[in-house]
């Protein structure tokens, strides 16, 4: 609990003083404009990686095998898109970071592997013996 509420009183206490410290270097009118062009290109790259993220997703699963990469990357597109659209410089630049692919694989590469290793190996079929049992048998469960 104290983790989120130290988070939603830092970003936003980060975000104004870049906000002021960068439009005190270039001006309010720049500031903003920058705002809404970092929010409309990472929209529109996101949808565009969701997409190839998408693609590379289906050969696995007509493999009938998880694809967990593309699972995680496609959370992190879309946190890293509500990263951009949130005016400010601190969460585009984190934005950013979570939607173009090679920061992704660094990111979440070291996790994959973890669990990847982890995983038991699938067998086709299970073992087991059977017998019928008839209601007119002396046996009884």
């Amino acid at each position: 609990m104290n983790t989120v509420l130290l988070t939603i009183i830092l970003v936003p206490v980060i975000e104004i003083y870049l906000f002021i410290e960068i439009g005190s270097q270039i001006g309010a009118f720049n500031t903003i404009s920058l705002i809404f062009i970092t929010a409309i290109i990472g929209v529109i790259y996101a949808r565009y990686e969701g997409l190839n993220n998408l693609r590379s997703g289906i050969p696995q699963l007509i493999k009938n095998e998880l694809p967990a990469y593309e699972i995680i990357s496609g959370a992190a597109i879309a946190f890293a898109a509500l990263l951009l659209i949130i005016p400010g410089f601190a969460t585009d630049v984190l934005g950013f970071l979570l939607i173009f692919p090679l920061t992704r694989k660094l990111i979440f590469g070291k996790f994959l592997k973890k669990y990847k290793n982890e995983s038991p190996e699938k067998k086709p079929f299970i073992e087991g013996e059977f017998e019928d049992i008839k209601d007119d048998d002396d046996r009884k469960i």
